[in-house]
């Protein structure tokens, strides 16, 4: 039995501290998040990014043998499908994809004039895709200027 409050002394126990690790304050009081990883986190980028690896080489890639699919495309929650509709029902492979785990939820998005992905939107023609750059509508353009400098007082970190 280990002692509360005791460093862990394996790999095994390390990783179940670090995903148990998942409290944060709200108005005075502090809460446990008991499912999922916390975001913001800072293991969450890295420890998602394994998960969605693994189902993406076991889930989707089961479901890919199913369907055809004409590319996949992801980059980090992101994902990008290409299919042919006269071939594949793409509310059926949402359905899948929904059916992975109970604790991912994979929303569908479908091209109607254009879809935006990242930061292109793409277009479909009747024999090609045609790509832009997408700006959202809060889209400033500016740059911090690499000479600014805020002072350590106001930031509050020395």
């Amino acid at each position: 039995m280990k002692k509360q409050g005791s460093i862990p002394h394996t790999e095994g126990d390390a990783e179940g501290l670090i995903i148990t690790q998942n409290y944060f304050c709200f108005k005075g009081r502090t809460y446990i998040q008991m499912k999922v990883l916390a975001m913001g986190a800072p293991t969450y980028s890295i420890f998602s990014e394994i998960y969605l690896q693994y189902m993406e080489h076991t889930k989707i890639y089961e479901i890919f043998h199913k369907i055809r699919v004409e590319g996949y495309f992801r980059y980090v929650d992101d994902i990008l499908i290409v299919y042919n509709e006269n071939h594949t029902a793409i509310n059926e492979v949402h359905n899948m994809f929904n059916s992975i785990s109970p604790d991912l939820n994979f929303t569908l998005e479908q091209e109607q004039d254009g879809l935006n992905f990242l930061d292109l939107t793409i277009k479909k023609t009747t024999n090609k895709m045609v790509f832009d750059i997408n700006r959202k509508t809060t889209t400033s353009d500016s740059i911090i200027s690499n000479d600014s400098e805020q002072n350590w007082l106001q930031s509050g970190t020395l």
